[in-house]
């Protein structure tokens, strides 16, 4: 599993709400989302992190 690094991350209330929500909806949680979301945002610019073995 790839390491993980803590930062911090200013972000406006409702938008954090909103997030927060849409997690829940899927069962998963803040972190989790924001991460899924983010990795989705980069397979859609074609802007993956590459794999160890590539």
């Amino acid at each position: 599993m790839a390491k993980k690094k803590a930062f911090a991350l200013r972000i406006n209330e409702e938008m954090l709400k909103t997030i927060e929500k849409w997690a829940s909806d899927e069962f998963r949680s803040t972190n989790g989302q924001i991460e899924w979301i983010l990795m989705r945002a980069l397979k859609d610019a074609k802007r993956e992190p590459k794999k160890k073995d590539e």
